[in-house]
């Protein structure tokens, strides 16, 4: 918890941080969730929202999201319960643009019920030929009276099949590419919106693809101005990918504290295993990898806490922060030994949740695309 004394954080930050460490280790538990995922999924967001945690997961009437809180909240959910974060991130993600876009009487409707919990958010804007490439996504919105009609798919959708209501991102034409998509806010259930096919990952949470045949979403429940879609997902995710990075922090320093427990209790050639010189220098190795990470997940949020753009920024803690807590788990797995890899420690739970965190909301080697195009633009 010393990073919390970093001139990034106001007191604020830190009675939170230390509140919700404390209300964690009473609530929480990093186990493998194996059953019934979905339940477990809405147990948790029910949980956070009466304890008030998702308060910090949208924003009120004219206030902006707060970072460091949203970064804090996720790393230390991470630490405790990879679940417990991924419940909290989708309620923050999938009503995101609502935050940043939604009109009065929309938000109304939806943000109090996903900050108490009562309402499953998820944000739509994959498709099978369109992830990383958002501008070649092919679902589309044709006009129609009073109504926009959908057809096309959706996947990879975190919340699929359980979700509440979808912020979808379809194309309306206006122009090619990236200027012709529209966001919407889609609730389930919908007259021709089914739910294809659940998927099933390496890290159990509830993931789907998404089909729209003839789907009717009014015109009052487009997000924005038609054409402008595009533009509220990347502002949208500009304040999320960072909280992915610190997501990933929570990870990596959960390992690290594995770790060096295991190297301190293990017996190893008449000594302990953190007495032998290559332990220690792989300790240090992990430790330094966590704190660069953290150094550049904070600069990035206190960065948009004080009204910048933060494209590179956030790039490179997701980058920095995602491959780093990789390389920090393995290091932790490599420790216990065969009982790395046994299911039920905690390492192996770690090495599951943190693989596909470099993936989703932008591959690593996206983010080292917008990274060099950041710094060509600069220049």
């Amino acid at each position: 918890m010393q990073h919390l004394d970093w001139p990034f954080f106001d007191a604020k930050h830190r009675e939170l941080a230390s509140a919700l460490d404390a209300w964690c280790d009473a609530h929480l538990q990093h186990v493998d969730h194996d059953g019934d995922v979905d339940g477990e999924c809405r147990r948790l967001v029910a949980q956070l929202g009466k304890a008030g945690w998702l308060n910090h997961a949208v924003a009120g009437e004219g206030q902006a999201i707060d970072t460091r809180a949203l970064c804090l909240i996720r790393e230390t959910l991470a630490r405790h319960d990879g679940l417990a974060d991924f419940a909290f991130a989708m309620q923050g993600l999938g009503s995101g643009a609502l935050s940043l876009q939604g009109t009065p009487q929309q938000r109304e409707r939806y943000l109090p019920r996903v900050a108490r919990g009562e309402a499953l958010a998820a944000f739509a804007l994959s498709e099978p030929e369109a992830g990383s490439d958002v501008a070649a996504l092919q679902c589309s919105a044709t006009e129609d009276g009073d109504a926009y009609v959908l057809n096309g798919e959706k996947t990879w959708i975190s919340n699929g099949g359980i979700a509440d209501f979808y912020v979808l991102f379809a194309r309306t034409g206006e122009a090619p590419g990236a200027r012709g998509i529209s966001a919407f806010i889609v609730d389930a259930g919908l007259p021709g919106f089914d739910i294809a096919e659940r998927i099933n990952v390496i890290a159990p949470h509830p993931l789907a693809r998404l089909r729209f045949t003839n789907c009717r979403v009014p015109k009052t429940q487009m997000l924005g101005a038609p054409g402008e879609g595009f533009k509220l997902a990347m502002r949208t995710l500009d304040v999320f990918r960072t909280s992915v990075a610190a997501a990933a922090l929570g990870f990596a320093r959960r390992a690290l504290h594995e770790g060096l427990a295991q190297a301190k209790a293990r017996p190893m050639f008449g000594a302990r295993l953190a007495d032998l010189p290559l332990t220690q220098a792989k300790l240090a190795d992990m430790a330094c990898t966590v704190d660069s990470s953290a150094l550049m997940v904070y600069r990035a949020a206190w960065l948009r806490d004080q009204g910048k753009t933060i494209t590179q920024e956030a790039a490179m803690a997701k980058l920095m922060a995602t491959e780093g807590a990789q390389r920090v788990i393995d290091a932790a797995v490599q420790l216990f030994g065969g009982r790395g890899v046994r299911r039920g420690e905690i390492v192996e739970s770690l090495y599951r949740e943190i693989r596909a965190l470099r993936i989703y909301e932008g591959a690593s080697e996206v983010q080292q695309l917008i990274i060099g195009r950041e710094l060509l633009k600069r220049a």
